[in-house]
């Protein structure tokens, strides 16, 4: 199978998109660090109106983090699934070319069972990629409402501020649980 140029730009394409939500993966985890700096310093300043505007700030970033989570893990997937269409697409073809050639070698005259199978096999595939589609569907529900900002989560984001070593290791533990939750939801 050869790689033509148009493949070789989805493949540049693809990889890009992915680059790109690193990189502000990587952005909002510096402005966290920004907005947790400022909220310390305002706690120890006693000033509540930037000590309240700080934790906002840093309630609003780490759901932007969480949403570019989910929209890369949901492109990553979709991306698997089109290389998996492709292969499954590629290894029907090679199999319905086989079978004309085996047809051809034995003379016999059963091609409509292959190509009664292949269709079956057509459907399967399509059916695959409905259930595929609504899974995505699902889990993009899920996790446009996983994220309500209780006063319990205000608390624990204070607590964060309050502390900036206990801060990032919370922080990690929330996206570390995030991204086993999603592995449990798809295994």
């Amino acid at each position: 199978m050869a790689v033509t140029k148009k493949e070789i730009k989805k493949k540049m394409l693809i990889k890009q998109t992915i680059n790109s939500m690193n990189k502000q993966i990587q952005k909002l985890e510096e402005q966290k660090k920004v907005y947790i700096e400022a909220g310390k310093q305002a706690k120890q300043k006693g000033l509540a109106a930037q000590y309240n505007l700080a934790l906002s700030g840093l309630k609003m970033t780490i759901t932007q983090q969480k949403r570019v989570y989910e929209m890369k893990l949901n492109f990553e997937i979709t991306s698997q699934m089109k290389d998996m269409s492709a292969m499954t697409a590629e290894f029907l073809k090679g199999m319905g070319s086989l079978s004309k050639d085996m047809m051809k070698l034995t003379k016999e005259k059963d091609f409509l069972k292959v190509e009664k199978q292949f269709t079956e096999a057509m459907t399967s595939v399509e059916m695959q990629t409905e259930q595929m589609e609504n899974f995505m569907d699902e889990t993009e529900s899920a996790f446009s409402s996983s994220y309500s900002g209780t006063e319990s989560d205000s608390k624990e984001l204070e607590s964060l501020i309050g502390n900036e070593a206990v801060s990032d290791n919370i922080t990690e533990q929330m996206i570390a649980k995030e991204l086993e939750e999603l592995k449990k939801k798809m295994g």
